[in-house]
């Protein structure tokens, strides 16, 4: 579920060395399952855990994740890089906004997973965003930009050479292709 690299172990078994007796560490998401989840790690003592907290065994400590974080931690990664600007710890959760659906979840439901996970986050960069609108009968998957991609010029880029491609490779067979439904005229509704 939660994969802990040798560095970042290292580092927290040093941290907890510190720490009163049987203190563990802490793996959780705030506001899971939106666009303003934020994932974190805490100190988590023996008296801040419940009884339905799920223990992941690492050598010297356990990560304690509570059951609201669960599924939005899945495939998450910890780790402890140093380099000439110092040491960073870093935890990435490829589900902390929206939980994994599974493999045969509806098309639209499979789609808009993928756009939350691994097309806005780099459209977010930007200040833009994308949601599915609708899959028609067809296969056409109909997207909406907003926020820096609305008004963008290089929108037609993103969409055939970045998101459709994906798209395409990733549900052959059920989306045939990607259509923009927003109006990237400029005017009042446009970001800049």
């Amino acid at each position: 579920m939660i994969t802990i690299s040798e560095t970042a172990q290292e580092h927290f078994r040093k941290l907890l060395s510190q720490q009163p007796e049987g203190t563990n560490i802490r793996v959780f998401v705030v506001n899971p399952g939106t666009p303003n989840a934020e994932c974190g790690v805490s100190y988590c003592p023996p008296d801040a855990i419940d009884h339905d907290d799920m223990h992941l065994p690492f050598e010297g400590f356990e990560a304690v994740v509570d059951q609201q974080s669960v599924s939005f931690l899945d495939a998450a990664e910890i780790d402890f890089v140093s380099d000439q600007m110092g040491s960073q710890l870093t935890l990435k959760a490829p589900n902390a906004k929206m939980a994994k659906v599974p493999d045969d979840a509806p098309l639209a439901d499979r789609v808009e997973y993928v756009l939350q996970s691994q097309i806005n986050p780099g459209l977010a960069s930007h200040g833009g965003k994308v949601v599915l609108t609708e899959i028609t009968p067809d296969g056409l998957a109909i997207l909406q930009f907003g926020g820096g991609c609305n008004g963008c010029s290089m929108i037609d880029v993103t969409l055939k050479d970045g998101i459709e491609k994906q798209l395409l490779e990733l549900f052959a067979g059920e989306i045939t292709g990607v259509r923009d439904a927003t109006d990237h005229e400029r005017g009042e509704h446009s970001y800049y």
